[in-house]
């Protein structure tokens, strides 16, 4: 780690800034198996947030990630480690803005997830208080999400193909006590979004619905 820099106080508090955009940051962290719905949750997810209750939403996508950001890491455990933190960096930054950062990543292992937690739960110098952090266990069976297969991964690792496949060859580690719990098997994406938009709304993060 770099010793010679020193951390820059925003011009600006949380609270102020808050009042400002006339909206709350946090970070919404959806997490699952691939082929789980993630992907599809989050963007419908981002439009409703955008659209319906004109909050300033953006997506970060496991996918798109890895061609910019983190296109120097691999699929070992260690890298899976960075590619995360990274992550939780980024959206944490995004809820600081003011913005609801809304990830979509397998982020399979726990501690990761609780890493990410715990960096936006800190409360920033000069702050009393952290930044919401919205876990979503987007929760299929691996015979499903084996069903769905849009990419052929899992087809992949099973012959062998892929290495270190999370659900095939590597491990997934289900959250313990998400905030928000969806079984995302014959449900409705609209109905998906829904549980997420009403937990929000039950913790007042987001602005009351003209």
């Amino acid at each position: 780690m770099a010793t010679n820099i020193t951390f820059h106080a925003p011009a600006l508090t949380k609270t102020e800034r808050s009042t400002l955009r006339n909206q709350q940051g946090l970070t919404i962290w959806l997490t699952g198996l691939s082929a789980s719905g993630k992907s599809t949750i989050a963007v419908e997810l981002e439009h409703q947030l955008l659209r319906e209750r004109g909050v300033h939403a953006y997506r970060l996508d496991g996918d798109n990630i890895r061609f910019g950001l983190n296109k120097d890491l691999g699929f070992s455990e260690a890298d899976r480690n960075e590619n995360i933190r990274r992550i939780a960096e980024v959206a944490k930054l995004f809820a600081d803005s003011c913005s609801i950062a809304i990830t979509s990543f397998i982020s399979p292992y726990r501690k990761d997830r609780d890493t990410a937690r715990q960096l936006h739960e800190v409360p920033p110098p000069g702050e009393s208080t952290g930044l919401p952090f919205v876990e979503v266990h987007v929760d299929v069976p691996v015979e499903v999400a084996e069903q769905r297969d849009p990419k052929g991964l899992y087809k992949k690792a099973r012959e062998g193909v892929i290495k270190e496949f999370t659900g095939i060859s590597a491990p997934y580690e289900a959250p313990e006590k998400p905030e928000v719990y969806i079984k995302n098997v014959d449900l409705p994406i609209k109905d998906a979004v829904k549980q997420i938009i009403e937990y929000l709304d039950s913790k007042g993060y987001l602005p009351k619905k003209e």
